[in-house]
């Protein structure tokens, strides 16, 4: 891939090196001498005692979050709920889920990022905490917070859903760009609402935007197949 997008994810897996030093340096100091297997419950470096006791205690921390063995399938019923009780489509869902999938989605590995990012988006939906802090106003998951994102994937895959709805709402009856509901959303989960109206008004989406949707239409198969399988 060449383009905005390819410098974007260039620049990315610098900061990704660097946080690796600091994932190292982070686990080692949390891992006892001869064991390198953290015990069952054992707490998440960075993350509190308690949020380690509720990942353990969630019934929807499972499949495993490592990195290495994440594939958003594994998440399809999760985002049918989601998607279900959000009125939006669960083929979206996952194929944004697919667009984020390229980042490294081990919880230490974020927090480790986050220490050199700081305004870096949490969770395999990649959401950043003024997004998710308006997302969760009124809704079942208010009490949550934008830290849970990297232990709580169902957690991350809700409030994916429920800003998709949000963005849904925003959008005009009907609009004169040549784009269907779901690309403006996706647009608009990449860009922000506003640019998502100013697509819909006829304005031209930018590298990196341009991208994206060109990722979720490469997706959008993949996805499909994922939330309609068994």
């Amino acid at each position: 891939m060449s383009g905005p997008r390819a410098s974007a994810r260039r620049r990315w897996i610098v900061v990704a090196v660097l946080a690796l030093a600091v994932y190292i340096i982070v686990r080692a100091a949390h891992t006892p001498q001869g064991d390198s297997t953290p015990p069952a419950g054992h707490a998440t470096p960075g993350a509190s005692p308690s949020a380690a006791a509720t990942a353990s205690a969630s019934p929807t921390s499972s499949p495993a979050s490592s990195a290495a063995s994440y594939d958003p399938a594994d998440y399809a019923p999760q985002v049918r709920s989601r998607a279900r009780q959000a009125a939006v489509s669960g083929q979206l869902v996952m194929a944004i889920l697919y667009n984020e999938a390229y980042k490294p989605h081990d919880p230490a590995f974020e927090r480790a990022w986050q220490k050199l990012k700081p305004d870096a988006a949490f969770g395999i939906a990649d959401m950043h905490r003024a997004t998710f802090d308006e997302v969760k106003q009124g809704r079942d998951f208010a009490d949550r917070s934008w830290e849970r994102l990297p232990d709580d994937r169902d957690l991350a895959i809700e409030a994916e859903a429920w800003y998709l709805h949000d963005l849904a709402a925003r959008l005009p009856a009907t609009w004169t760009a040549p784009y269907t509901k779901n690309d403006l959303l996706a647009l608009g989960y990449n860009a922000g609402p506003a640019n998502m109206l100013a697509f819909a008004r006829g304005a031209t989406p930018g590298g990196q935007a341009r991208s994206y949707l060109d990722e979720l239409h490469a997706n959008w198969a993949k996805a499909g197949r994922a939330v309609t399988s068994d």
